[in-house]
């Protein structure tokens, strides 16, 4: 495939430097960098995102994470690799990125996130997760093929 045009946070400046700013900001917030990792994963698979498919997978893989957990994150409820924090993210990944589908994040998603996740680390999966929606909307949208070498 074909991407349909250049990377738009590439022709508009200033664009990749505020993007990635705001990735920055959540990363201090205490939510482990592998968390972060699987629940961009999920939003990435749902959205069909194969360039963030294929990043978030490469990071987790060189983060330590084992293949059975990678390859599991499409079906992490039948899955014996998750902790219950992180099946809490996971919903609330889903959730966020299904928006158009379900309407809302529900009370029992946001209720078992305030059990594992502090404020801070709400606002970090929430500044994450809407930053990974972002890049999987502006890659899936111009068609940008995975594979490639950015940067």
């Amino acid at each position: 495939m074909e991407a349909r045009m250049k990377h738009p946070a590439f022709v508009l400046d200033g664009a990749l430097a505020a993007l990635q700013a705001v990735g920055k900001t959540y990363l201090s917030a205490g939510v482990s960098r592998e968390l972060l990792e699987i629940t961009n994963l999920r939003a990435s698979q749902i959205n069909g995102c194969a360039v963030c498919v294929e990043m978030h997978s490469q990071a987790l893989k060189k983060a330590g994470e084992t293949d059975e957990k990678i390859w599991a994150v499409a079906s992490w409820r039948e899955a014996p690799y998750f902790s219950e924090a992180e099946r809490a993210a996971l919903r609330l990944s889903e959730e966020m990125t299904r928006l158009a589908d379900a309407g809302d994040v529900t009370d029992e998603t946001w209720a078992e996130v305030e059990k594992h996740f502090d404020e801070r680390q709400r606002a970090a999966l929430v500044m994450s997760l809407s930053m990974i929606n972002v890049w999987n909307r502006l890659n899936a949208t111009t068609r940008q093929p995975s594979g490639q070498k950015w940067g």
